[in-house]
């Protein structure tokens, strides 16, 4: 079987019958108005069907890149195979959701910010160096963009290489990061958002710097999606998995590896903020979105555009996309910070859609929580949590 055939048997959602007659049964309870709105779901959903069909999905990541690259990331020091902390939903109990009749869910966290350099990143970038340094081999000068964590990770692999390599980095970052970055041998050039691209482009055609991106690489994603098969031996039959979302490499990978794994019901949810988001534009548009402007304190989720891969990773293999606003990325901030779960902003998206209520019919489910990053400075966890608590 063909890469495309495969791809496309885990992915299209095609309405079943009870739901295409339901209309019928809403018209005579419940009107026209409710009627109006079964039908435009299921044009939806055959909208989005339609679409599948004709998109090339020759570049989507198979299970044997994710494989390859969770065997390759087995060897490697600098990773570690992250926790996932089983049926823990007391310790959040207060404030997780119910069902009208009391029933709760069985809660996993899959632990991301226990990584090396603070986050899931490092996965990624050991496979995406792999690679590059096969193709242009150990001489090449390196750029990237980050507004931290992929930076972090690209330093730490990077940094101690007699070639040079840069890092842009939007004016918006945390100056801790900045530091690190610095400190770990990478040079570091600030700009605004909107100038990251144009400046990666420019030192690529007029200095020749091989560009590392930082979120819409191939390699990158098999790489995330290692994260993914861990958590299968821990939860073999998740039923909701919640990711948080910036560029869309660590969703893609897990929604992706999941799918083509065989857990067609399974529900992966990319969580983003209000105030960037990028991939819930490119759902409403069908098409990578770009931002004119991002303004979250989750910074770590705010890049300027979606990427194309990972746009079309997330099309094919995530259910929805659901945003989050600062205050509620800040509430579940504390709320595992009083369990003594240390996660930054960007970390927290995904635990944020689940305890304000976001996330659909998780009552019952055995749902997955992913914390992805821990690289807060005290003085800012002060900040976002109150001095007096810290």
């Amino acid at each position: 079987m063909n890469s495309k055939s495969k791809h496309r048997s885990y992915s299209i959602k095609i309405p079943a019958l009870p739901e295409v007659l339901n209309p019928l049964t809403t018209l005579i309870n419940g009107g026209l108005k409710s009627t109006y709105s079964w039908l435009e779901i299921i044009g939806k959903q055959l909208a989005a069907t339609m679409e599948q069909i004709v998109m090339d999905d020759s570049d989507l990541v198979t299970l044997e890149q994710v494989q390859a690259a969770h065997s390759y990331l087995r060897t490697q020091r600098d990773m570690v195979r992250t926790p996932t902390l089983m049926h823990v939903q007391s310790l959040f109990d207060e404030h997780l959701p119910r069902s009208d009749s009391g029933e709760g869910i069985d809660l996993y966290m899959k632990m991301e910010n226990m990584q090396t350099t603070g986050s899931f990143k490092i996965r990624g970038v050991l496979n995406q160096m792999r690679h590059i340094q096969k193709k242009h081999g150990d001489d090449a000068k390196l750029v990237t963009m980050s507004a931290g964590n992929y930076g972090k990770a690209f330093a730490h692999c990077v940094g101690k290489r007699p070639v040079k390599s840069v890092c842009y980095m939007p004016v918006t970052a945390p100056q801790n990061r900045v530091t690190t970055i610095e400190g770990m041998g990478v040079e570091v050039r600030q700009v605004k958002t909107a100038e990251l691209q144009p400046s990666v482009d420019r030192l690529v055609a007029e200095e020749g710097y091989v560009y590392c991106h930082s979120f819409d690489d191939i390699n990158l994603i098999a790489g995330h999606g290692s994260s993914a098969l861990e958590l299968l031996e821990d939860v073999p039959s998740p039923d909701v998995v919640l990711v948080c979302c910036g560029g869309g490499g660590l969703v893609s990978g897990v929604a992706a590896t999941l799918s083509l794994s065989g857990l067609r019901n399974c529900r992966v949810y990319a969580v983003e903020p209000e105030g960037a988001p990028s991939m819930k534009e490119s759902f409403k548009t069908r098409q990578p979105a770009k931002l004119s402007s991002v303004s979250t304190v989750a910074t770590g989720l705010a890049p300027p555009y979606a990427g194309t891969l990972t746009y079309k990773h997330c099309h094919w293999f995530v259910e929805d996309v659901i945003l989050v606003s600062d205050e509620e990325i800040l509430n579940a901030l504390r709320i595992l910070y009083n369990r003594g779960i240390r996660a930054e902003p960007s970390g927290c998206a995904a635990m944020a859609a689940l305890v304000s209520g976001k996330v659909p019919d998780v009552a019952g489910n055995k749902v997955v929580v992913y914390v992805t990053g821990g690289n807060v400075s005290c003085l800012d966890m002060k900040k976002f949590v109150g001095e007096d608590d810290i």
